[in-house]
């Protein structure tokens, strides 16, 4: 189930996905989830946002990376993914978005429920 989520302290919804979803998923405020990507990106010399900086960061909280299983990758929507999975913390990323996913709902801005999942990032809880 979506839950309509936006953590950004100015309302902004374009071009912080990233921020949005790391945040939600490890229990970081906008701020701290921002700074700590920042952080990141400069040790790689990369954007916060590039998808293997967000990745790394994951990573440093427990989080491991998944592929969805290439038997009908073109089928794992956000919101089959989020009724799949309905216990842990995940981040999805899309073709042009990141989202996360906790105990079963998506957080997110805008209702991403048909975006395609290309790979994931899982921590149980």
């Amino acid at each position: 189930m979506w839950v309509e989520f936006n953590s950004n302290p100015s309302g902004k919804r374009i071009g912080d996905c990233a921020v949005r979803a790391v945040g939600k998923a490890i229990g970081q405020d906008w701020t701290d989830a921002y700074i700590g990507l920042c952080a990141e990106g400069l040790a790689f010399k990369d954007m916060p946002s590039a998808n293997y900086v967000w990745g790394m960061y994951l990573k440093k909280y427990g989080f491991e990376e998944h592929m969805i299983e290439s038997i009908c990758p073109q089928c794992v929507t956000v919101s089959q993914f989020a009724k799949d999975h309905t216990k842990g913390r995940y981040v999805l990323a899309t073709q042009n978005h990141v989202v996360s996913v906790v105990d079963g709902d998506y957080y997110d801005s805008w209702d991403s429920g048909n975006e395609i999942v290309l790979y994931y990032y899982k921590k149980e809880i």
